[in-house]
């Protein structure tokens, strides 16, 4: 299964997980405004007419405070859709088969290594899971030898001391970047109005 398929899967369920919740949130929140008209027309019922300009007052308060609370509720509930989302990519990425991952891991090491001298002794840092891997990929690497495991998701920091240059190629910090840069196509995306 390639990254795009799992990418492709998680957006669906992820749509649909939305979805779900944007259909609660909007039941919720015509709820939320039906009682409050309902108690606006009681208050209205029950008072005299010198009062309309106090009834109505209440009234607008609550139907903006019922709009306002829907609002939040919405808000909560595309932040808890999009920390899923974060964490079934997270999750995916771990579990990616090893096809996969030796391609990427292989793509992340290559653009890491043009950032050093020939003649630096370089390091690179991966998870534990990945030593066997690392040891492969960096065999026609000269000068590149497999440093201390690090916790991450997968990929490689690659770093000298001799250079003092450290590149974190690591799947969690691309990961990270591509969902900064892209947060607002991905809420575009999954709660599409």
């Amino acid at each position: 299964m390639s990254l795009e398929q799992v990418r492709d899967d998680i957006e669906k369920e992820a749509r649909a997980r939305a979805d779900e919740i944007r259909a609660e949130a909007e039941e919720r929140a015509e709820e939320i405004v039906s009682a409050a008209e309902a108690d606006a027309e009681e208050i209205k019922a029950a008072r005299s007419d010198e009062v309309d300009a106090e009834i109505d007052r209440k009234r607008d308060q609550a139907l903006s405070s019922a709009k306002l609370e829907a609002k939040q509720q919405r808000l909560e509930a595309r932040r808890d859709v999009l920390e899923e989302v974060y964490e079934e990519i997270e999750a995916a990425l771990v579990d990616l088969d090893d096809e996969t991952r030796e391609e990427l891991t292989g793509s992340l090491i290559e653009a890491a290594a043009v950032e050093f001298d020939d003649d630096d002794s370089v390091v690179v840092h991966g998870r534990a899971d990945d030593e066997e891997l690392l040891e492969e990929l960096l065999a026609s690497y000269d000068g590149f030898s497999v440093g201390e495991p690090v916790d991450c998701l997968g990929g490689v920091i690659v770093e000298s001391e001799t250079s003092r240059v450290r590149v974190n190629n690591t799947f969690d910090s691309v990961l990270e970047s591509v969902w900064d840069d892209q947060l607002k196509d991905i809420s575009a995306l999954l709660f599409e109005q």
